[in-house]
This record gives structure tokens, sequence and C-alpha cells, in this order.
């Protein structure tokens, strides 16, 4: 968290340093005093190896940190331990020093239909809200942007992008344990912000995207992605209860719905890019998870409806400029 404060001047955000030092110190003392998950997961990360990758490799499938011939035997059965207890991994894969981290969702197909319709990401100021262990965040690292800012609050996951920081060291990706509205309004400051499996889970999706919409300079681009109705006639589904067995799913949009709530919030130049059905290729239970997926959220009898009966889970990508 420091490190992206001590940066402050390559990444110009005077107007700000005072307000992020605050929130940083805050989150630096409550890590110190950590408890539960927190404490837990901590104290996984503080024990991991120190190990010096012969390689790395963020532009495959996996993201590739080191190879098994680094390291021996019992140091390996160490790691693989220590990244055991840091689950449930969701997004990747990854591959440290030979251990296969067998993710839940196969976050390089999402990556694959999403790249050809991203703007430059070359010296870039990125925000990527929710941004889970930095998988994203690391393969947009290979494109040279500025930097990437993930805010991630949830403990397991900001501690496996920790433990794989550990390793990577990448000097233009950061990370703070925060939810997006903890952020200072940084206005017309971020060139690029991804928001991913996010907006869905907020009760007022409209403020969240107007939030975005006035961080970005102008000209600047949002990528959503959010599960939505394939449909286009600006509907919106409000589940009674759950969604695929999820108690905090608020909105889903159908498509031109969708293109309203950006038009709403002030973006232009709105195109949906991806429209995909989550398939159980893309999502499904691995020993890195030891929870539910996808198969076990729907209907055992129709896969096409969730197990509440709504329709199954369709997830869209649109882009936009602020």
């Amino acid at each position: 968290m420091e490190r992206f404060l001590k940066q402050h001047q390559k990444f110009q955000f005077d107007r700000w340093h005072e307000e992020l030092g605050t929130i940083i110190s805050e989150k630096r003392a409550f890590l110190d005093q950590a408890r539960g998950n927190y404490q837990r997961f901590k104290t996984v990360v503080e024990s991991l190896p120190d190990l010096v990758p012969s390689k790395i490799d963020l532009m495959g499938n996996h993201i590739l940190v080191g190879d098994e011939t680094d390291i021996s035997l019992d140091e390996k059965k160490d790691l693989h331990e220590k990244l055991t207890q840091l689950c449930p991994w969701r997004k990747g894969p990854f591959d440290l020093f030979g251990v296969d981290i067998d993710t839940e969702w196969q976050s390089w197909m999402k990556w694959d239909r999403l790249l050809p319709h991203l703007p430059e990401l070359a010296g870039r100021r990125i925000l990527d809200i929710g941004s889970s262990n930095g998988y994203y965040m690391f393969r947009m690292a290979a494109e040279n942007p500025l930097f990437v800012l993930g805010l991630e609050p949830q403990s397991s996951f900001y501690f496996q992008y920790l433990a794989i920081q550990k390793y990577l060291q990448r000097d233009n990706v950061f990370c703070l344990p925060i939810p997006h509205d903890q952020l200072p309004r940084m206005d017309q400051y971020f060139d690029l912000v991804f928001c991913m499996g996010i907006l869905y889970h907020r009760k007022s999706p409209i403020e969240m995207l107007k939030d975005i919409h006035d961080s970005l300079r102008k000209g600047g681009e949002i990528v959503l992605e959010n599960l939505v109705i394939d449909s286009r006639e600006n509907l919106c589904l409000f589940p009674k209860d759950r969604y695929g067995k999820m108690r905090n799913v608020f909105f889903i949009p159908d498509l031109l719905a969708m293109e309203s709530w950006l038009a709403r919030a002030g973006f232009t130049h709105i195109r949906c890019v991806d429209v995909e059905k989550t398939s159980l290729e893309e999502q499904r239970k691995t020993d890195w998870i030891q929870t539910e997926s996808l198969k076990d959220f729907l209907d055992p009898n129709d896969p096409d409806k969730t197990i509440e009966g709504y329709p199954a889970p369709v997830r869209a990508v649109f882009i936009a400029r602020a």
C-alpha cells in the first residue's frame, strides 16, 4: 500500500495525496492489528518462502512465475501447502514454481474475448474495481500501463494478490484492501476503469456508474462486465431473494437497459462487445475452491435456469467513453 503512495509524484495525484495517505495509514494500522481471517491469511503470506523466479510470463493463460527447477521438492511442498491455506482461489489460473493453481474461473477465456476490444493500455492510469487476486491486473501489466490500481476488500483475495506479488514484484501494479466507495473522489484522473462482476452487487448501480464516469478523464473509458438478461426489451430482473444461490444480487438488466444506465450516468460511444453464457468449462469446481460452483447453482433438470428458476448466468461486456 505504501509503495503506491510513495510514487505519487510519478502518478501525479498530489490533489488526493493526503486523503490516500489517511486511508492507507488506517488500513496499515488495521492489518497490523488484524484478527480473524485477516490475521490468518496475513500469517500465511508472511510465512511464504523467499524464492527468486528464473522466468516470468504474463502473456499466457496461466500467469507463470518461476519454474519448478528453481526450488527443491521440500520447498515446493511447503509452497503448495501455504497457497492452499489461502483458498478459495476464484480467478486465475497461476503457476508458481511448478505449483499449478487450478482456479474456479478459467479467467483467460474472458480476457481473450475482451483483449481485441480494449483501448491502448501502455502508459495509462488504470483502476480495477473488485480486482480479486490480481489476475487481470497482471495481464494488463504486460501491456506496460503507467500503473494499475486494484481495489479488493475481501481478505482471502487481497492476500492472494500479496502472495503473487511477493514473487512477481511488478512495480506498476498496486492493490488497496478497500471497496470502491472508500476511494477518495479522484475526478477526471483515470484513463481506464475496469468494473467486472461488481455492478449487480450494488443497490444503486447508476450512482456507482456516475462515480466511475466522474473519475475518468474526458475521453477515458469504462470496461464494464455484468450479468445480463439476453434481450433488448429495456427490462431488468430483481431477484426476490437469491440468484444462483447468491444473496447480494440486486439488479440484472437486459442489454438495452444496461446501455440506458450507462447513458444516464453520462457515458457516450456505448458498445456491447461480448455476450456469453457462462459455461461449465469457464467456471467449475476444483480442488482450489472447496466450495460449490456453477454446476451447483443451476437447475439440475434445466441448465438454462438457475436453481431458483431465473435465466442462467449470461455475462456481457460493455465499453463506453466519458
